[in-house]
């Protein structure tokens, strides 16, 4: 029992890579769910998913100005910090002067930068082009500086159930340096870092459609996020845009989006060029660490 109440947390990625196990989930006779990497009879492949998602479809946006046959291409950001972004203009026609090289821009927070003027060859004649957009949240041209992180949440003594690197779920681009931490549910959870609030979600219950659950992501002052996951719906009380302090209340730990029991998924990330990737940070203080339950206990 004290094992079931102290584990709890193990996040499953996105893709599978060839160096990431196959998870089986089994039900026994009692009802209690476990996990291993040894195929069971009666068992299940658990299918991991990207945990992390950059939703910003609806916040990046490709605007195109038109006068007198000449088309201005902007793109504006409505999120609260940086976006790179990369527009790549395909099957052009009637347009002078444009290459099929990529244009690459940083648009700050809150703006509407102009990429691109597109002329006609042939005046007279309409502009004929395909546009797609790639981007990423954060500057990549930001270097992060050391930084030692006071611990994420109130009260405990918690320990962290799955490290840096855990070959159940921490073997992505996006999440191989994070740590999951088992705690009960409602346990406070307070920024770490000072910072920007610029992405959160809190109306999901269960596993949901997101991977990622109710969350927290901050921007801190040398480009870098971070990223606090599964949290109970409902409680999240900052905002985007909200400028938070070391300490200030952000939610309550719960188990929602892609989680096998009640934790916190903390991670660091900086923009690497159009993504994300997670880097290595530490805690002020020393957590220990509990065997992975989720595979056998190794």
């Amino acid at each position: 029992m004290l094992k079931r109440l102290l584990l709890l947390c193990v996040l499953l990625l996105t893709a599978q890579t060839a160096s990431a196990l196959t998870i089986y989930k089994f039900t026994d006779a009692n009802g209690v769910v476990s996990f291993t990497d040894r195929p069971t009879p009666g068992a299940t492949v658990v299918k991991p998913r990207e945990r992390i998602v950059e939703h910003l479809e609806q916040q990046v946006h490709l605007q195109i100005k038109r006068d007198k046959g000449v088309h201005s291409l902007f793109v504006r950001n409505d999120t609260f910090a940086p976006v790179e972004v990369e527009l790549q203009l395909s099957a052009v026609k009637n347009v002078l002067g444009i290459t099929s090289a990529p244009i690459h821009r940083v648009v700050p927070a809150r703006s509407n930068l102009r990429f691109v003027v597109l002329s006609p060859l042939q005046p007279g004649k309409a502009l004929s082009y395909t546009p797609k957009l790639r981007y990423s949240l954060g500057d990549p041209e930001r270097q992060p500086f050391m930084y030692s992180y006071p611990l994420p949440w109130k009260g405990g003594p918690f320990r962290i159930s799955q490290g840096p690197n855990g070959k159940f779920s921490h073997f992505g681009v996006r999440s191989r340096y994070a740590m999951d931490i088992a705690m009960p549910e409602g346990t406070p959870i307070i920024a770490a870092r000072s910072g920007t609030v610029i992405k959160v979600e809190n109306g999901q219950s269960g596993r949901g459609s997101d991977p990622s659950g109710n969350f927290v992501r901050i921007l801190h002052d040398d480009g870098t996020m971070g990223v606090y996951l599964h949290l109970m719906r409902g409680s999240v009380s900052v905002k985007e845009g909200q400028r938070v302090a070391v300490g200030t209340d952000l939610a309550r730990s719960g188990n929602t989006g892609n989680s096998t029991g009640p934790h916190l998924h903390f991670v660091i990330q900086r923009n690497a060029g159009l993504g994300l990737e997670s880097i290595p940070y530490q805690f002020a203080e020393h957590v220990d660490s509990l065997p992975n339950f989720a595979v056998g206990g190794n």
